[in-house]
């Protein structure tokens, strides 16, 4: 069975939905503040449990539905309310959760080049992985059509990780993650990190 990746020619409708991924809506979003623009694409890594990867965790978390009780961990995060614009399973497979109209809340306290608040004018883009393990060949490709479309779309001046806009709070994509990989893509923004 092929699993939903953006295909080149992908389109971003009026409403704000790629083309191409597998749609899952989060309610965990809400109107970006009137007159803001996309300019940054924020990098993540996600598993649930920690390091552990497949299953339906993560779409459950994004869509208020963790089980607190399924692991020991899940006790600890289960009344979260987070989401994502993306996620990008260790296959390939593109899900999207929230339109790139919306703000979903996948930053939290975090700041840009001196800018707060970078939920108000960002996308998300889960990796489903972990600081510890390399990512999978499938998600870079995913992961580099995917930013050549929204780049093209979206004034982006830039693609950084969780960790930049949230310094000493989080550690994601982490040291596994191979930026020089979105570097050798030259549509890609300059300030790419």
């Amino acid at each position: 069975m092929s699993r939903p990746r953006p295909p080149v020619a992908a389109v971003i409708s009026a409403a704000g939905w790629l083309d191409g991924a597998l749609r899952i809506d989060s309610p965990n979003c809400d109107e970006r503040p009137a007159g803001e623009t996309v300019s940054l694409i924020v990098v993540h890594a996600i598993s649930l449990p920690p390091a552990s990867f497949g299953g339906d965790a993560i779409t459950r978390l994004f869509t208020n539905r963790l089980d607190a009780a399924a692991h020991p961990y899940f006790a600890q995060i289960g009344g979260l309310r987070v989401s994502a614009h993306f996620l990008i399973r260790r296959d390939g497979e593109l899900i999207q959760f929230v339109s790139c109209r919306k703000r979903a809340w996948h930053a939290g306290l975090s700041s840009w080049q001196g800018r707060s608040r970078c939920n108000d004018f960002s996308l998300g883009i889960e990796l489903e992985g972990c600081d510890e393990l390399t990512f999978a060949d499938a998600q870079y490709e995913c992961l580099l059509t995917l930013l050549g479309l929204l780049c093209a779309h979206f004034p982006v001046t830039a693609v950084v990780g969780h960790s930049d806009i949230a310094p000493g709070r989080k550690t994601d994509p982490g040291p596994c993650f191979d930026w020089s990989r979105l570097a050798s893509v030259g549509s890609l923004p300059g300030a790419l990190c």
